[in-house]
């Protein structure tokens, strides 16, 4: 491997000495700006509250600031810099792929997290709105292809995950790092890859954060929408209030924004806990409802039209989008060595959450066939029961509340391109409010444009998070260890087929999706 990619990653290590904010902002995983990465040198754990989606907080070592860059350590030295980063240069890292140093002895965790809060994390990381969507994939696929594909997904998404984990490890020790976030790992590998693409790392990294943006705005659009169609199901059967959604989206705009203006995060721990355990509930109340007096399997199609295999392939993608939590639950773990392996945290996780995605799926399209709502299955409970409503009522509640947690990822990307535009203390202080109403009124304008929340989630999940799960690992893997890519270099044709798989998931969810947005057919 060439060392010169070595070269542009050392070019921008450097120590920032800013003076800190009297309440640090918390920063989401995965939400790394596009102009700033952390110092590393001591890692207290971040700071993981509860979310309904792929939401899992990552509290780095210092301040957020604009100019302070990843900071490598040789031989357990911190190279000098100089203050502030700005024309800062460090000793080049040296090419010895980082054997002699071990990444998972060098984090300084305060409280790191035990092998049970971790699975717990990678639960309600990857359990979401999109579960609740999951019929409707059905619909798009039939019982045996929905069932078949949403399982090899899951083992897809999973093996994905595993390579992101190998490649930050083998990057951390090439780069002297105890940990790195997404886009760092992206950013290290083309660094540190062969030299012809190492001028790539950095729009490498940028490309990550956009698509993060994407995916985060598109959760949030997501949550607007389903918000207001629940709320109108109830509302207008006990109020007798006949108004459309979008007026629904219009009366929300306030609270969000309000809820929005929270800027730490540990003013929403009560909040999320909240809101996971109405999840719950509510979960567990639409399995009642699901499981009686099911039909027999022959009353629905085992195999749904070609045509609509995208939309199955975009909604069920966008459920299993749990990748950007597994980083940051690996690097606050106690014992990180029972991350991996056949019976480790991410595969015991991941087998749950996909047996209870097929679960959902099975049979909530078995109980209703092809009268399933789009979007969510609540939906279809049954209107003039009380317990029902309910559920709607605490799901609404529920993603309602935790729309500020998905909400941090955008804000902190761009939050720090934003700031070094304001000049006084007083222009940052309103500017940060002014962004945060702006982007929330973003999403609801999205929401007004895109009310049928099924193509919303299908969209989300084709255009942006097949990007960030199924094609980014293996590019990254590729890169990482093109020095070896085992006999017959197989990981690399193994690779090449699920960048593909991604590529084609990527085009054809996109196109139908949209499709479908332009031409909705009932």
């Amino acid at each position: 491997m060439a060392t010169q990619g070595y070269g542009n990653l050392n070019k921008r290590v450097a120590i920032s000495n800013s003076m800190r904010k009297e309440e640090r902002q918390p920063l989401l995983p995965n939400s790394e700006p596009v102009n700033d990465t952390y110092d590393k040198r001591v890692l207290p754990r971040p700071d993981v509250r509860a979310s309904p989606d792929n939401v899992v907080l990552h509290l780095p070592g210092g301040p957020v600031d604009s100019s302070s860059t990843l900071e490598p350590k040789i031989d357990g030295r911190v190279e000098g810099s100089n203050v502030g980063g700005v024309g800062g240069s460090v000793a080049s890292v040296c090419p010895d792929n980082g054997s002699n140093y071990d990444p998972l002895l060098d984090r300084d965790l305060q409280h790191p997290t035990s092998n049970l809060d971790t699975m717990i994390h990678l639960l309600k990381g990857n359990i979401g709105t999109g579960i609740l969507a999951m019929p409707d994939a059905f619909r798009n696929a039939g019982l045996v292809v929905g069932t078949l594909g949403t399982l090899l997904m899951g083992v897809i998404c999973t093996h994905c995950m595993h390579m992101l984990v190998r490649c930050s490890h083998e990057l951390c020790r090439r780069t002297k790092v105890p940990s790195l976030g997404f886009s760092e790992v992206v950013e290290a590998s083309f660094a540190t890859g062969p030299s012809f693409i190492e001028r790539y790392s950095r729009p490498a990294k940028i490309l990550v954060n956009i698509f993060l943006c994407i995916t985060q705005l598109g959760f949030c659009c997501v949550y607007f929408v389903f918000v207001a169609v629940n709320l109108q199901y109830v509302l207008s059967h006990y109020c007798s209030l006949n108004l459309d959604t979008y007026q629904y989206l219009l009366m929300l705009l306030v609270p969000m924004v309000l809820l929005n203006w929270v800027k730490n995060l540990k003013y929403l721990t009560p909040v999320s806990l909240f809101a996971a355990l109405v999840t719950v509930i509510g979960l567990g109340i639409t399995f009642f409802y699901m499981l009686q007096d099911l039909p027999r399997t022959s009353s629905v199609r085992k195999f749904a039209p070609w045509k609509q295999l995208p939309l199955f392939f975009g909604t069920v993608i966008y459920a299993f989008e749990g990748i950007g939590v597994v980083l940051p639950l690996e690097n606050n773990m106690k014992n990180p060595q029972d991350f991996g392996g056949w019976t480790g945290v991410l595969n015991t996780g991941m087998a749950i959450v996909a047996v209870l995605y097929t679960s959902v799926g099975f049979f909530g399209y078995l109980k209703y066939g092809e009268k399933v709502k789009l979007g969510s299955i609540t939906l279809n409970l049954p209107e003039n029961d009380l317990l029902a409503q309910s559920v709607r009522l605490m799901m609404a509640v529920a993603i309602f509340l935790s729309y500020g947690l998905q909400f941090y990822v955008p804000m902190g990307i761009i939050w720090p391109i934003v700031q070094p535009y304001l000049q006084s203390e007083r222009a940052k202080f309103l500017g940060e409010y002014i962004l945060r109403t702006v982007l929330v009124t973003f999403t609801l304008c999205l929401a007004i444009a895109i009310p049928n929340l099924g193509a919303v989630i299908s969209l989300v999940g084709a255009l942006s998070s097949s990007t960030l799960a199924l094609i980014f690992p293996p590019l990254i893997e590729i890169i990482t260890f093109s020095h070896d890519l085992g006999r017959y270099k197989w990981i690399l044709w193994k690779d090449i087929a699920i960048m593909c798989f991604g590529l084609c998931g990527f085009g054809f969810g996109t196109y139908v999706s949209l499709e479908n947005i332009l031409s909705p057919q009932e």
